[in-house]
């Protein structure tokens, strides 16, 4: 039987879209910009990209988004989000700035900037528990100022940690039912297998 080949949007307001599209589009998927609430209704699933956390909060507002991406993520639509992604999809934000919301939906706390600004960006190799062949192909993560999980949540589940250096076992990998949230940037590397297993999800949420 042929697999049900989903629609999923990219959030298009700010950050990493055009590399979120092109990851999705490699795997055989239809991936779309997400700006308006007719293109929200569209799509099965929503990408959340990396960029600015508080730009990205202020511009769903703007947009009028806000209300309708929540509804969405309540009704049970699968999203994913890395870095300033994963901060919107945190239930809650330590060292935000004054005003800043998280739409929610993964019972994690979440450290803005946990991993120093810009000029403290790093790489490393991760195994991500649910992406293929990681304990032996490790999963090359792309730090760009980004969170890091302080607390979990007994409804939500780790899957991958920074295994050494000074961020040493960081949570930077998380999973709640559709959800998926990463401290990293895999549309960056061209290792699509993070992209991969949200489409499973998607799939499995049809």
């Amino acid at each position: 039987m042929p697999l049900t080949s989903p629609t999923i949007g990219v959030l298009a307001l700010q950050g990493d879209v055009r590399e979120h599209v092109a990851a999705l589009t490699s795997l055989g998927v239809a991936a779309v910009g997400v700006r308006r609430r007719s293109e929200l209704d569209a799509v099965d699933a929503l990408v959340l990209p990396g960029g600015e956390s508080t730009t990205i909060d202020k511009l769903l507002r703007a947009f009028e988004l806000d209300g309708p991406v929540r509804e969405r993520l309540a009704a049970g639509m699968p999203a994913y989000g890395s870095c300033a992604g994963m901060i919107l999809l945190a239930d809650r934000i330590i060292g935000g700035i004054e005003g800043q919301r998280t739409l929610g939906g993964v019972d994690v706390t979440v450290r803005r900037n946990a991993f120093g600004r810009q000029v403290d960006s790093f790489e490393t190799d991760l195994v991500i528990d649910g992406v293929a062949d990681s304990a032996t192909n490790p999963v090359h993560a792309v730090f760009i100022r980004a969170p890091w999980v302080e607390e979990v949540g007994p409804a939500a589940t780790v899957l991958g940690r920074v295994e050494d250096g000074p961020a040493a076992g960081r949570i930077v990998a998380v999973r709640q039912g559709p959800l998926l949230v990463t401290s990293f940037h895999p549309e960056v590397t061209g290792d699509t297998r993070v992209h991969r297993l949200f489409v499973q999800i998607v799939r499995d949420s049809l």
